[in-house]
């Protein structure tokens, strides 16, 4: 064999390799990259639950409380946040706000023995309360997507490709700190 026939074998035989890795580089990127989408997709079916639950919750507490007004309202604006939320920012600041606006209309509800004992309450707090349990995991899950997504598009040699078809790094569903501070109901 000529030595111009080997230097030719090896170029496509290096070539070959290269447009392998390049493919299975960018199926890897855009698998993670549904992996995000999905697992965002099931967190919003979590948010949307959620969000569906809570105007039966209000109205219940609607039916013992004449006063509570205050809190009620906050609770349909952060219900109402949510379900216009568009982006993963916009949609974990509307989760954080309606967490603590519940909280607080639990603080309320303990007031209310006949609202405690009420079994269309009791009923709706254990749906809440499952759902707020799946939105958990939902999180979890959407968080561990992104980790995954996130590291495989910093990594060396797939960032190569990341960048060339400007994948970028996908946002956390992150709690604020404030939404882990215990709500004031003030009665006064």
């Amino acid at each position: 064999m000529k030595k111009s026939n080997i230097i030719l074998i090896c170029v496509i035989a290096i070539v070959a390799i290269l447009v392998m890795f390049f493919i299975s580089s960018y199926n890897g990127i855009v698998s993670k990259n549904e992996e995000v989408e999905s697992s965002l997709s099931n967190l919003d079916v979590m948010l949307q639950r959620r969000a569906d639950l809570i105007p039966n919750l209000v109205n219940t507490v609607k039916g013992y409380t004449n006063h509570e007004n205050e809190i009620i309202e906050k609770v349909t604006e952060a219900r109402t946040k949510l379900v216009n939320a568009s982006s993963v920012e916009e949609k974990s600041n509307a989760n954080n706000e309606l967490s603590s606006s519940l909280n607080a209309l639990m603080v309320v509800v303990e007031n209310y023995p006949d609202l405690k004992s009420s079994e269309n309450f009791t009923q709706l707090s254990d749906e809440l309360a499952g759902t707020e349990n799946r939105i958990a995991v939902a999180r979890k899950d959407y968080n561990n997507a992104v980790k995954n997504f996130n590291t495989t598009i910093i990594k060396f040699p797939s960032n190569i490709v990341a960048n060339m078809f400007g994948f970028e790094k996908a946002t956390y569903f992150e709690a604020e700190e404030t939404s882990l501070e215990v709500p004031n109901v003030n009665f006064e």
